[in-house]
């Protein structure tokens, strides 16, 4: 196969430099505080000065860059998180921009950060005694600590609420958990994971924080995956695990308890697919104004100009809808089918992106160098993880039709 010389010198260009961005058509950060943008812009400048210029290498090695956390360490994103912290916890509007901003430079890292501090940190601080959260929390907000989030089963996904095969038995004063866990992010290196089973004697869910030393518990790295590469995904062998009473959360007593902090990392996954796609469109955006054919930059082909417009309508469309759901989310009034809804249109919407941002870039874009190959592949797993298109398109057909169309 053949393939042009790129004009540009990749991979740099204008996606690594730090600056406002030009895919916000509608300037939607206009909605955040002043406060908030100057945070924003931080880590911006950080993602893209030290997330973007090292990611394609350990993306093609299927390697973590751990180097990475003492710079998440040293910005500082989650120091509210703490709860002796004085800080005010970031509005909605705020989180999601950060999430899109560390998306915009890569979707595994991204999503590293996402387990870390949405699912993990989200399940101690929404369903730990106050005790958990003091244990916990303080270390995990300073990334001295990393958190992993046990869900999805090798043979249970979408309906691992009823059909979960993990189980909990209580002897004493310690749970003994058996069972197997698959996809589990951050797991062969986490500190803690977040493990849910059923209670063998009363059938509920309950979530409880596995410690990586703890006898029984075995993770494994997944091997030869094509998307999301960087992220550390195991299989989790739980053999007569014995973790502590102390370490169940106290206030996770049934899956309705899980499904809530899912109903919030759901919103994240929409900003970070709008991240994906935002950073696709500039790039095919400052290729399409310097690649020259026939005499002339291909940003003055009809052809060319619209896959941009294309490209730009679906950024714009779930960017404002995503700032919309933040809306709702802070003042406490957003439904689980809003969450469905921007999970689901977003990465759709980010699967069209990046598809014809590579179509545009022709040969480049298939490779690491111009990061949309990356995208691409990347843009698959973010389709799939935090509830398929189906189940979520499920939740949203229940909610506007007062009927469910699940199988029974």
């Amino acid at each position: 196969m053949s393939v042009t010389k790129p004009a540009l010198d990749a991979p740099t260009g204008p996606w690594l430099e730090p600056g406002p961005l030009p895919g916000d058509f509608y300037a939607c950060q206009e909605l955040l505080s002043g406060e908030e943008r100057t945070k924003v812009e931080r880590v911006r400048e950080f993602a893209r000065a030290e997330i973007a210029p090292i990611v394609n290498d350990y993306w093609a090695r299927a390697e973590f860059p751990f180097e990475i956390i003492d710079r998440f360490r040293e910005l500082g994103p989650l120091a509210w998180a703490d709860p002796r912290s004085t800080e005010e916890p970031p509005s909605n509007l705020l989180t999601g921009f950060t999430a899109m901003e560390i998306a915009h430079a890569d979707a595994s890292i991204a999503t590293f950060f996402a387990v870390h501090s949405g699912l993990a940190m989200g399940s101690i601080r929404k369903l730990g005694s106050e005790e958990q959260r003091l244990r916990w929390l303080p270390p995990m907000s300073r990334f001295e600590q990393i958190g992993a989030f046990a869900l999805t089963e090798p043979s249970g996904g979408s309906d691992v609420s009823r059909g979960m095969e993990t189980t909990a038995r209580r002897q004493g004063g310690t749970w003994i958990l058996d069972g197997a866990k698959r996809w589990i992010g951050n797991a062969t290196f986490a500190d803690l994971v977040i493990v849910w089973a059923r209670d063998v004697e009363t059938g509920h869910v309950l979530g409880f924080v596995v410690e990586k030393d703890m006898p029984g518990f075995h993770a494994t790295k997944i091997q030869r995956k094509m998307a999301l590469r960087i992220v550390q995904n195991a299989d989790i062998l739980l053999d007569k695990c014995c973790v502590p009473e102390a370490n169940r959360l106290q206030n996770a007593n049934s899956f309705r308890d899980t499904a809530e902090v899912l109903r919030a990392t759901r919103a994240g996954v929409a900003w970070e697919a709008t991240g994906l796609m935002l950073a696709a469109y500039e790039i095919a955006l400052a290729y399409a104004k310097e690649r020259e054919q026939f005499g002339r930059p291909i940003a003055t082909f009809q052809m060319m100009q619209d896959l941009l417009v294309r490209m730009l309508g679906n950024v714009t469309a779930s960017l404002t809808l995503c700032c919309r759901l933040a809306q709702l989310q802070d003042a406490g009034v957003y439904r689980d089918e809003q969450s469905s809804l921007a999970k689901a249109m977003c990465t759709e919407r980010m699967r069209e992106t990046v598809g014809w941002a590579r179509e545009l870039l022709a040969g480049n874009g298939i490779v690491l160098d111009y990061n949309i190959g990356r995208f691409v592949a990347d843009a698959e797993a973010i389709y799939s993880y935090e509830g398929t298109r189906e189940i979520n398109t499920l939740i949203v057909g229940r909610a506007v039709t007062g009927l469910s169309a699940f199988a029974r």
